[in-house]
């Protein structure tokens, strides 16, 4: 990699397609090329100085040896999709964008929530992985006086560190654990037939973090023998080649678009870009944020309500299931979902005129990021 801003003109940059301002993050330093991050093969990597990808992208051994690819960033949380033992032993320099889709995330799990019809203040919530996600809900649950287990053997020193057994007997399950296939806990098939069979069949099963978490099959099985938990599902093992059968089976699907915000998006395209300036050793640019701008008002007589305003994944349950039906293969329809995903803005975009909400409803809303009036 280059030293300085005149150095580092005219590197090439490949990208995945999806990923927002491009040409806002990375323009000044070079030409850009943008590929289907999923089909992204070692021939168009070639001569390339830089690949930016989001979570689609197998990054490894076979995708890059033989490039000059010396800067891969990954604008997305995880990082199970990145071969980083290689590529520290091949000196190439990576970054991940942890934490930018976290607050989508969570705000899609409220909304999920209102559009099950689930009074969950009045429930207790147990968390599958307590990092940047998991770790954020739980501040919101707290902060709102909500019992909550939390299980997450990945973090040391966790005051709130509870069973696996006791985080499944809570009314609201949710899983923001990372895939985790190796050591001394892997993730992977963590929530199998065993631990699906505990739940009570008035239990909500949310699973908004990585598809494998869940062995698919048997969450189908156990569904299909009348099991009555209610099932959120935004990932799925296999994506985009997903089990339609378990699509139909569940309450509420989506293509794995849970921190698919506008907000969200270009944070990590943002922190992608401060990586490599990093990385460079050039002074950061400035972008303007596309993320801010007016203020949308909303009215509404509940809380339920002014949430499914701002959001509404059954909106996304319904374009996916139209598509399973479709005459497209599932592969190319969950990904043409997620690549003409519609501009979704965070809480924090909208200010709130609650014409009937008590006191402490607008103080509930004031917790999750609304601006109340």
């Amino acid at each position: 990699m280059t030293d300085s801003a005149a150095q580092s003109a005219g590197l090439k940059i490949v990208a995945d397609e999806n990923i927002p301002a491009l040409e806002e993050y990375f323009g000044d330093l070079g030409t850009l090329q943008r590929y289907h991050g999923r089909t992204l093969t070692r021939d168009q990597l070639i001569d390339a100085d830089i690949l930016l990808v989001r979570s689609v992208t197998q990054v490894n051994q076979s995708l890059l040896e033989g490039t000059r690819v010396r800067f891969v960033g990954s604008c997305t949380i995880g990082t199970d999709h990145l071969d980083t033992h290689w590529l520290e032993r091949n000196d190439i320099f990576w970054s991940a964008a942890p934490g930018c889709n976290a607050n989508s995330v969570v705000e899609y799990v409220f909304c999920t929530l209102a559009a099950l019809a689930v009074d969950w203040r009045s429930r207790s919530f147990g968390i599958v992985g307590c990092g940047n996600v998991g770790g954020l809900l739980h501040k919101r649950l707290q902060a709102l006086g909500i019992s909550c287990a939390v299980y997450d053997p990945w973090l040391e020193d966790n005051p709130d560190a509870s069973g696996l057994d006791q985080v499944l007997c809570q009314d609201i399950v949710c899983l923001h654990a990372p895939l985790v296939k190796g050591g001394s806990y892997p993730s992977f098939h963590m929530i199998g037939e065993e631990q699906l069979q505990r739940l009570r069949d008035d239990t909500v099963l949310i699973s908004a973090g990585r598809g494998g978490v869940v062995d698919n099959r048997a969450l189908l099985v156990e569904i299909q023998r009348g099991k009555r938990f209610t099932t959120v599902l935004d990932v799925w093992e296999n994506e985009p080649d997903i089990d339609i059968d378990l699509l139909q089976a569940v309450d509420l699907g989506t293509p794995h678009i849970a921190g698919y915000s506008l907000d969200g998006k270009l944070a990590g395209t943002r922190m992608i870009r401060e990586a490599l300036c990093r990385q460079l050793g050039i002074a950061p640019l400035a972008v303007e944020d596309k993320s801010t701008g007016s203020i949308v008002e909303i009215v509404g007589d509940s809380a339920a309500e002014l949430l499914l305003q701002m959001y509404d994944p059954r909106e996304d349950d319904r374009r996916l299931r139209a598509a399973a039906a479709g005459t497209a293969p599932m592969q190319a329809a969950f990904d043409q979902l997620r690549k003409d995903y519609p501009e979704r803005l965070e809480f924090s975009h909208y200010r709130t005129f609650i014409q009937v909400l008590e006191e402490r409803q607008k103080q509930q809303l004031a917790v999750l990021g609304l601006a109340c009036n």
